[in-house]
């Protein structure tokens, strides 16, 4: 006890280790939806299901780990979602990338993170986008996985005269998907710690008394192998001019997610306070990215849910640690993610996709020139399938309408940069 209260600085952070274990707990409960979700969603790039379970659980325990140790802040990180959709819908379905050049996209945009997190670039990035378009990229990324999750629950279907119409609402999958998304809203709602694994817990329970999905073959079992994912990214495929885009996005997302997510987090705890721990945490995010492109995910963040934990009185690395840690069991649990009916899953798209949403109420909208690329920066993203499309158009349209009104103020390299790299996805569109 005394070795950890002197190596994770207890007394100097106001907290003790009964504190930081309880926290730890409280974060691992918030987010260990996310071994199932994003085992469910990256597998329909026909990356194999059990493998992906192993992947996102070592991801997270390394990278989680990583960041306690390395930053001694209570952050957990895993593999983030809406990129991760982006990944499986966006880059793999949507322009055809085999799943080894979209996870060789993702190194790089990884590395070049990892590179840039030992210099002031961030700061520059940070200074030379506005702010309210940093949070529509977060509100289109939002849009854009809920759309996937109402499409995935079957209450949003193709139309050949409209595109999009309701879907068949009186079918029982259909029902059992808008069951989990009432569970996961109210839960949420209540605050009640753990609100979307125990949402995907019951839905799935109420499937199978129902027979809307198979029982599972058993409970426990030993991880899969990683190897059919592990190490198969590839760079060469993924070094085209017509790609830059696309690794700008991962890298410009990746950057800004981790940016809001430590500022909410530092916000409700006091944190980052200390430069030095703001600088670590994110060279951990960073390294945590090229760690999960390895091993065969797609981008790893910083998670909000460890402000869950971080509300349970967490302030030190040795929360992320016991959070990691927790995170082994979740390797042993195979047969019962592999029963868990997609139904259960997509509702939490939707909600995740409500919680992004949510950046649109701190836009100034009586901006005129924000209110316009914010807005065509949302819509797009679903409308398009493309998160690369939306935040491209969103800099490229800001950029001609502070030069056609004149408000030079508005403009820096940083603007004009970004938006001559957003125009490379309308070119080679």
């Amino acid at each position: 006890m005394n070795f950890l209260e002197k190596f994770f600085k207890l007394k100097d952070k106001n907290t003790t280790v009964s504190t930081e274990i309880r926290a730890g707990f409280t974060t691992f409960l918030a987010m260990m939806y996310i071994v199932p979700v994003n085992a469910s969603i990256m597998s329909l790039t026909g990356m194999p299901f059990d493998a992906l379970i192993t992947a996102t659980a070592v991801v997270t325990i390394i990278s989680t780990i990583l960041n306690g140790i390395w930053s001694n802040t209570p952050v957990a990180m895993s593999v983030g979602m809406g990129l991760n959709a982006y990944f499986t819908f966006g880059l793999v379905k949507g322009m055809h990338i085999p799943w080894q050049t979209a996870l060789g996209i993702v190194m790089i945009s990884g590395l070049i993170f990892l590179a840039l997190s030992f210099t002031k670039f961030r700061v520059w990035v940070l200074d030379s986008v506005p702010v309210d378009l940093r949070r529509a990229i977060s509100a289109g990324i939002g849009a854009f996985i809920a759309f996937i999750g109402l499409k995935g629950m079957g209450i949003i279907v193709s139309n050949p005269a409209t595109f999009v119409s309701l879907g068949d609402i009186k079918s029982p999958d259909v029902l059992l998907g808008i069951f989990g998304f009432l569970l996961a809203a109210v839960f949420y709602s209540y605050r009640i710690k753990g609100a979307f694994i125990l949402s995907i817990g019951l839905t799935s329970i109420v499937a199978w008394v129902l027979g809307l999905a198979n029982l599972p073959k058993g409970i426990i079992s030993m991880p899969a192998s990683i190897l059919p994912v592990a190490f198969h990214f590839d760079l060469i495929s993924a070094l085209k001019l017509s790609l830059l885009p696309v690794i700008i996005t991962f890298l410009v997302t990746d950057m800004f997610d981790t940016i809001g997510t430590l500022a909410g987090i530092g916000l409700r705890a006091g944190l980052f306070k200390n430069s030095k721990e703001l600088q670590k945490t994110l060279e951990a995010d960073a390294a945590a990215t090229v760690i999960g492109a390895s091993l065969g995910t797609s981008t790893t963040t910083s998670f909000i849910e460890s402000a869950a934990g971080v509300e349970e009185g967490g302030r030190s690395g040795l929360t992320a640690v016991v959070t990691g840690l927790l995170f082994i069991t979740t390797l042993f649990f195979l047969p019962i993610y592999k029963a868990i009916p997609d139904n259960a899953i997509y509702p939490i798209l939707v909600m995740v996709g409500v919680l992004m949403f949510s950046e649109l109420k701190n836009i100034d909208f009586s901006d005129h020139v924000i209110a316009v690329s914010s807005f065509i920066t949302v819509i797009l993203m679903p409308l398009t399938y493309s998160i690369t499309i939306g935040l491209s158009a969103g800099f490229v349209l800001y950029l001609i309408l502070a030069l056609l009104k004149k408000e030079f103020d508005k403009i820096n390299i940083g603007t004009i940069t970004l938006a001559l790299i957003g125009s490379l996805a309308f070119i080679f569109h």
